[in-house]
């Protein structure tokens, strides 16, 4: 049994706030190369970002979501692939903790164990003796390439030959990679597709979709622990609306550095802060990032207030989480795009960083996880009294 004191919030922040440097220097190595720098990954392992939301027992932080989103708001702020990739390793590695412990025990020998993962359904599941096995293949497998185990969706016929979603937890050694990451943003994520030939899962490393998704755990271990104890949904907005905000965050930086001094072609200013549409984009910017963090911080405090009063989780509680991820990614993109416009044509250079904060939101934004208009949506059809449309909720 692993008692060692866990860092605090200030401390962990602090860690990753001293990342950012080394997260710059390597971003555009990160996005040509289509994949996380080796430096990067020791670093985040020095910083305890792999531990963060792992049970105590087995030397993790068990961190509350308002220390997750102020840790990857400093991750996005140094490079917006690496904080993405942070979130994603942090929601299937919670998903491991509704595992039994014995499958637990196995995943976490690996020391600061990276599990990516995907809810999609795009593989079969054949039952055989002790299990099942997978043929198939996921895409936007994000942090594949620097991952040890795979949180993997397939379908399989139950006891009345319908089909049903089971989550197979797979060794990435199983599983192949096809090199498909070719995008306009987040190339940094390596999001690869992996495929499955034949890959036998033991029935203990696998679960229904709908027990991941209605909360009902198979662990008896992590019952008393608060990060558990919040629906898959709600956990992943808190998970990811930080890495938001520090991709907002980074384009002020890189404006404001650029700004003092930069001429706006074909006009009389020779400095850039003397304009008045200056003035209108960099309070729009700022205004929005603020409000953005307002939102982020929204559904981290609902999180972490259900969690530690043991309260239920109603319609609108769930629907609130869910718009707070699109709030979060609407008004970071109203200050991303506005930051980005008011750059000039010498900001489409690759040495000049905020066209790939652009590239990399507009990017995370597509994900059907965090387009806002498709949640604006979930929520406006809860404030009307119908059904969310979704399981994932």
């Amino acid at each position: 049994m692993v008692t060692l004191q866990p860092p605090t919030h200030d401390e962990l922040v602090d860690r990753a706030t001293k990342l950012v440097p080394l997260l710059r220097d390597h971003a555009q190595w990160t996005d040509e190369n289509r994949r996380l720098h080796e430096e990067t990954i020791e670093a985040l392992a020095a910083a305890g970002v792999f531990k963060m939301r792992i049970p105590a027992r087995y030397g993790g932080y068990e961190c509350d979501t308002r220390t997750v989103v102020d840790v990857a708001a400093e991750l996005g702020r140094g490079d917006g692939a690496v904080g993405w990739i942070a979130s994603v390793w942090w929601i299937p590695g919670w998903m491991v903790g509704m595992f039994p412990d014995a499958v637990q025990d196995e995943v976490y020998t690996t020391e600061n164990v990276r599990v990516c993962g995907t809810l999609s359904p795009t593989a079969m599941a054949a039952k055989a003796p002790g299990g099942y096995v997978v043929n198939g293949q996921w895409g936007f497998i994000s942090g594949a390439l620097h991952s040890h185990w795979q949180v993997a969706i397939a379908v399989t016929p139950n006891a009345s030959g319908e089909m049903e979603p089971i989550v197979a937890l797979i060794p990435m050694a199983d599983l192949g990679i096809v090199d498909d990451w070719n995008t306009t943003g987040l190339r940094g994520s390596g999001s690869v597709t992996t495929v499955a030939e034949d890959v036998f899962v033991p029935a203990e490393r696998t679960l229904p979709l709908m027990a991941l998704l209605t909360n009902q755990s198979a662990s008896v271990l992590n019952a008393d622990i608060d990060m558990y104890r919040a629906p898959l949904a709600a956990l992943a907005s808190a998970c990811s609306v930080g890495n938001v905000v520090g991709m907002a965050r980074a384009a002020w930086d890189c404006f404001t550095d650029r700004m003092p001094g930069r001429k706006i072609t074909y006009t009389d200013y020779t400095d850039q802060r003397e304009a008045t549409m200056t003035h209108l984009q960099v309070a729009e910017a700022r205004v929005a990032i603020d409000e953005a963090a307002f939102h982020a911080y929204r559904v981290a405090d609902l999180v972490d207030a259900k969690v530690a009063d043991h309260s239920e989780w109603s319609t609108e509680d769930r629907a609130l989480a869910r718009i707070a991820m699109g709030a979060t990614c609407k008004r970071a993109l109203e200050a991303v795009d506005a930051l980005y416009v008011g750059s000039g044509g010498s900001a489409i250079f690759s040495s000049v960083p905020i066209q790939r904060t652009w590239r990399d939101l507009h990017a995370l934004t597509q994900h059907a996880l965090n387009t806002p208009h498709i949640l604006y949506e979930i929520y406006g059809r809860v404030l009307c009294g119908l059904a969310p449309n979704t399981q994932f909720f």
